[in-house]
């Protein structure tokens, strides 16, 4: 990967950006996504004003952020790094829904750049009993997880959040759960995640979204979600 071929990799705003480069957003699918973006669109426009990178990985579709998914988005760094000669301390934010607020959160834990918050939409926190949630998924977290040594239990850990609570670090966390999430169980996976972080006094935010479906924020909400990540790298 390189930085002539990496449009091939991941779509990224840098030819829209404003210099200097204030931070890096990184955006993750959710699960089954496999779209390529030839165009520039909303996001990366928006971000490109405000001076920051806005990168979307083109991981597996069924990635779930193994150990090749957090390589791949790594080596993407990499290379936006030093084509722009960026700072290896400039401000990171990781973001996602579902399968992509897991992938979110467990990038932030396992990052070569640890980034400096994390805002996930209804992501799945606990992959073990995610397994188990709908008929749809034993097929894909198998596929991710098949090269790992060991029991699948031990596996589903290794990329559940909820599982990799005590190597989080300790930076901002804004999650948001739709109320009416039937894909991922508010119940099951943010409330106890969120209950996690308070007992160990993270810094969090946590928004129910009311009488909304899986990953649909209402306009107030998706406006909190781009402020935070704005508010995270300007404040850094």
């Amino acid at each position: 990967m390189n930085y002539e071929n990496l449009r091939s990799f991941c779509y990224v705003n840098d030819h829209l950006c404003k210099k200097p480069i204030k931070g890096i957003v990184i955006s993750f699918f959710g699960l089954g996504q496999m779209a390529m973006y030839q165009n520039d669109f909303t996001q990366g426009e928006f971000y490109a004003e405000k001076g920051i990178l806005y990168v979307v990985p083109y991981h597996n579709p069924w990635a779930w952020m193994n150990h090749q998914a957090v390589a791949y988005t790594d080596e993407i760094i990499d290379v936006l790094m030093e084509k722009y000669n960026l700072n290896k301390t400039i401000p990171i934010v990781s973001t996602g829904g579902s399968m992509g607020g897991q992938s979110a959160l467990v990038y932030t834990a396992k990052a070569k750049y640890t980034p400096v918050a994390c805002v996930a939409n209804c992501p799945v926190c606990d992959v073990v009993y995610h397994y188990t949630e709908r008929e749809d998924l034993p097929r894909t977290l198998y596929s991710s997880l098949f090269h790992e040594s060991g029991i699948m239990e031990d596996a589903l850990k290794s990329i559940s959040p909820l599982h990799l609570i005590d190597k989080m670090p300790k930076v901002k966390y804004h999650i948001f759960h739709c109320e009416k999430d039937m894909d991922v169980n508010m119940d099951a996976h943010s409330k106890k995640f969120v209950s996690e972080l308070c007992k160990r006094r993270y810094d969090f935010t946590f928004d129910v979204v009311e009488g909304r479906g899986h990953c649909d924020l209402t306009l107030e909400m998706q406006r909190k979600f781009a402020e935070d990540i704005i508010n995270a790298i300007e404040g850094s």
